[in-house]
């Protein structure tokens, strides 16, 4: 599976311009397609401190690009998961029908933060294990 996601880096590619597209609408795509509604949001499981549509998001985000990569490029995407997360929700202060929130902003940074982790604790595994 991770050769498969290293061969083919356009997967990475692909669920960055899809995320950003998502991100950068005014209103909601998915609601507009689901409910006919670009107001109301699809939420995939209730919310707690942090919005969990944006952790998830970022969980397979985060996910396919530290398959896709080798473990010497980490550092960098690992910088760049997070600048994008910031981005992304910064600019909804200025897009029409979307607003800055905190809870979103912790969502899209967990999101990349437990990924980051658990392959940090992947890599120390490997290490033992040899």
């Amino acid at each position: 599976m991770i050769n498969f996601f290293s061969k083919n880096k356009f997967i990475f590619y692909l669920f960055n311009l899809i995320l950003i597209l998502l991100y950068l609408f005014p209103g909601s795509i998915l609601g507009w397609f689901i409910y006919n509604n670009k107001n109301l949001q699809p939420q995939i499981s209730p919310n707690f401190i942090v919005s969990t549509n944006h952790v998830y998001a970022f969980l397979v985000l985060s996910l396919v690009g530290f398959l896709s990569y080798k473990r010497k490029s980490y550092f960098y995407l690992s910088f760049y998961l997070i600048f994008l997360s910031l981005i992304l929700e910064i600019l909804h202060i200025f897009i029409p029908q979307r607003g800055f929130e905190f809870a979103d902003l912790f969502g899209n940074l967990i999101g990349v933060i437990i990924i980051i982790i658990l392959s940090y604790l992947f890599k120390v595994y490997e290490y033992f294990k040899d």
